[in-house]
């Protein structure tokens, strides 16, 4: 997961990632790394954060994972990483 320290999304979509029983995540941080965000926006096509990977799944950002939580397509994906 592409972050920085302050970024309240990020916080919440590691908060929902924890709450899934993930137990490890991989952060980048972008605001101390700015090598970082240009491959970040090399690979996604964006510049904000988080951007999630489950495994080498490209998710998107936190809307994107609650979303894909809503349909119901998260534990499956995290399941299969």
């Amino acid at each position: 997961m592409y972050t920085t320290a302050v970024c309240p999304y990020c916080v919440q979509a590691k908060r929902l990632l924890l709450s899934k029983g993930v137990e490890t995540i991989e952060e980048v941080r972008v605001d101390s790394q700015p090598q970082e965000r240009m491959k970040m926006m090399e690979i996604t096509g964006r510049r904000t954060v988080p951007q999630i990977f489950i495994g080498s799944t490209y998710v998107g950002g936190c809307d994107d994972l609650m979303a894909l939580d809503n349909q119901g397509g998260l534990l499956p994906l995290l399941n299969a990483a």
